[in-house]
């Protein structure tokens, strides 16, 4: 007769179940995967492959007694933190792309064309839509998921099972990352507005020095053209600020 005793069964269900906690957190969190036509089948089966995964790379996890409610409580809310921050961290990414999509609309004219964004809940805009595409597309062309998953790694290193659950916002301060998505954003549409701006004073000087002329009806045109051809030609070098702001926020839980 083959007998288990309590100490096995904690040595195997510990490793296991504090990673799956973390990556169910970030896939509960991150842009794509929270969204309502991911299956939760698919997530959880995604997080429990992850986890099985990723054994050979965690540390050592201590087996944790699991009848102790407060100590439980308090290891599972370490676990829903830390992955929930995760996900966090990768939709101000995310967010950052959409402001300045909504920045270069707002200065090409095409923000007055708004309608229902499913996914947010909210209003959205073409050029914000359109930034929030091309950056999912791109962050699967990076391979961001493999990035992700090496800091869900790493922060077991960082912040094991067991350490003081508030150990990681004293120590990564989550509150003062709202700052990225205003220093990003506007570092990826100050191309764009300065082109912008660029048009929209010299089509000033035309109003003043030929007042015949009637600039709205060669404004807007104008302003809408010159902004198309400036996102075709700043697409491709969008993918330096994103990266390395992916990899800034992402830097704290490694």
């Amino acid at each position: 007769m083959i007998g288990i005793t309590e100490a096995q069964l904690l040595a195997w269900i510990n490793p296991l179940l504090w990673p799956l906690l973390r990556m169910l957190a970030l896939l509960a969190a991150m842009p794509v995967f929270s969204q309502r036509s991911v299956p939760m089948r698919v997530r959880i089966g995604l997080a429990l492959f992850v986890a099985v995964s990723a054994q050979p790379s965690l540390p050592p996890i201590p087996a944790l007694p699991l009848d102790a409610p407060l100590l439980l409580l308090g290891l599972v809310g370490q676990q829903m933190l830390v992955g929930l921050a995760m996900g966090f961290a990768v939709r101000i990414v995310f967010v950052s792309m959409e402001f300045a999509g909504e920045l270069i609309g707002l200065q090409m004219g095409l923000n007055f064309a708004g309608f229902f964004d499913p996914a947010s809940g909210g209003q959205g805009t073409a050029t914000a839509r359109f930034f929030g595409s091309m950056v999912a597309f791109l962050f699967v062309a990076i391979n961001g998921h493999l990035m992700l998953i090496q800091a869900l790694v790493q922060s077991f290193h960082v912040f094991p099972v067991g350490d003081a659950p508030l150990r990681f916002v004293m120590q990564a301060q989550p509150q003062v990352w709202g700052g990225e998505i205003f220093r990003t954003g506007l570092w990826i549409a100050l191309p764009l507005l300065s082109m912008l701006l660029f048009v929209n004073a010299v089509l000033g000087v035309i109003s003043r020095v030929a007042p015949q002329l009637n600039v709205f009806s060669i404004g807007f045109p104008l302003t809408v053209s010159i902004g198309l051809i400036g996102l075709v030609a700043t697409l491709p070098l969008m993918e330096q600020p994103f990266t390395q702001a992916l990899h800034r926020m992402l830097s704290a839980f490694s």
